[in-house]
Formats: structure tokens, C-alpha cells, sequence
């Protein structure tokens, strides 16, 4: 989620998280071990808030989050200690987390009988996971696959706006959100296996030379 730092605001926002991540390095916090908490939290509000039907403790517990999100990667920056593993780590809890987020909300809409909206977020669930396959797939192969209309910092602004608009009582709120993201996750596969496609081609060609 080190995209929400891409923002109008990023250097304010920095500062203070670089100056959290300080005082974490100095009690003998890990990148890895906010990474991994950060996780356990959200897999924790999916089950136990948001499959329940708490949607609003569930989505600010959720949001909060982003917070350790942001900080794995500024005490990584700060001690100089970025590794591969780490990485590795980050990407793997991050589909962790998304696929707990969005089987809550898949449980939570099947047990109000809302049969479409858990269908549709079940298929948001499988499409997300597919996104960020392609990609890992795709760069495992030499092909840089950055593309795409709904990566993950979108798909979670998409699903957190639609349950937030599902506590206000809007009717089919969810149906609608997880029917969005199931769309646009959808079309950001096709749409990285097409890039992949084209820069793989290329890079046989010139080999071909």
C-alpha cells in the first residue's frame, strides 16, 4: 500500500511516518514484524467485525491498518535493511489480508441472504488475487507488468467506500461496490496479460536477432 504515499500530501505524511518508524527501531520493532501484525489486525477485523456484520468497527479497524502499511516500509527505508524477503513477506500478507477483507464481506453478505452480493465479492476476491498473480508471474518471466485500471491501493479505496455506504444504509451498496471491483479487477488481468503478452514477445524477438 506505499502507493497512498503518491499523493498531493506525501512529503508531510512521510515525515511523520519516518519519525514513528524511528521510534519503533529504537524499541526493536522489525519491518517484518508490522508487516505481519498489521496483517494478523486485518485478518482479525475480517473475521471477527466484519463477517459479523460490524461493518463500521470492521472497516476503521481495517483502515487503520494502512497505517503499518505505510511503516514496514519506513523502517525498512530508515534502517537501510530493504531485502527481497522482505518484499516477498509484504506482497504475500498483503494478498493475505485482501482475500480475508473481501471472504468477510462474502460471509457477511451470504448470511443476510444477499446471495448476488456474496457471489460478487467472492469473484472481486478471486479476480483481485489474479491481478497481483499476472503481475508476479509476468516480472518472474522478465516482464515489467505495472498496468492496469484497479490496483490494489483502488480496489480497497472502491471496497471501503461501498461498505461505508452500506452503513449509511444505502440499499445494494455492497452488490453494487463488489460488482465494480469484480469489473475492474477483471479487466486489470486482461489488461496486464496483454502488456505481458506484447513485452515478452519483444524481448523473444530481440533474442531472435
Amino acid at each position: 500500500m506505499a502507493k497512498f504515499l503518491r499523493t498531493s500530501g506525501r512529503a508531510g505524511v512521510r515525515r511523520y511516518v519516518d519519525a514513528a518508524a524511528k521510534v519503533l527501531i529504537r524499541v526493536g520493532v522489525s519491518a517484518n514484524a508490522v508487516t505481519v501484525a498489521g496483517t494478523a489486525v486485518v485478518v482479525g477485523a475480517s473475521v471477527l467485525l466484519l463477517a459479523p456484520g460490524h461493518l463500521l468497527a470492521g472497516l476503521i479497524v481495517v483502515a487503520a491498518s494502512v497505517l503499518t502499511d505505510m511503516l514496514d516500509g519506513a523502517i525498512a527505508r530508515v534502517k537501510g535493511t530493504s531485502s527481497r524477503y522482505g518484499a516477498l513477506l509484504d506482497s504475500t500478507c498483503d494478498r493475505l489480508a485482501d482475500g480475508a477483507i473481501f471472504a468477510g464481506l462474502a460471509y457477511f453478505l451470504l448470511a443476510e441472504d444477499r446471495g448476488l452480493g456474496s457471489a460478487l465479492a467472492l469473484w472481486a476476491l478471486i479476480a483481485s488475487q489474479m491481478v497481483s498473480y499476472v503481475k508476479a508471474r509476468a516480472e518472474s518471466l522478465g516482464a515489467e507488468c505495472n498496468v492496469g485500471i484497479a490496483e490494489r491501493p483502488e480496489r480497497l479505496i472502491i471496497a471501503a467506500v461501498a461498505v461505508f455506504v452500506e452503513v449509511l444504509g444505502v440499499p445494494w451498496a455492497l452488490e453494487v461496490g463488489m460488482g465494480v471491483l469484480a469489473v475492474l479487477a477483471s479487466i486489470t488481468v486482461v489488461q496486464r496479460l496483454v502488456f505481458a503478452r506484447a513485452v515478452l514477445a519483444a524481448s523473444e524477438e530481440r533474442l531472435d536477432v
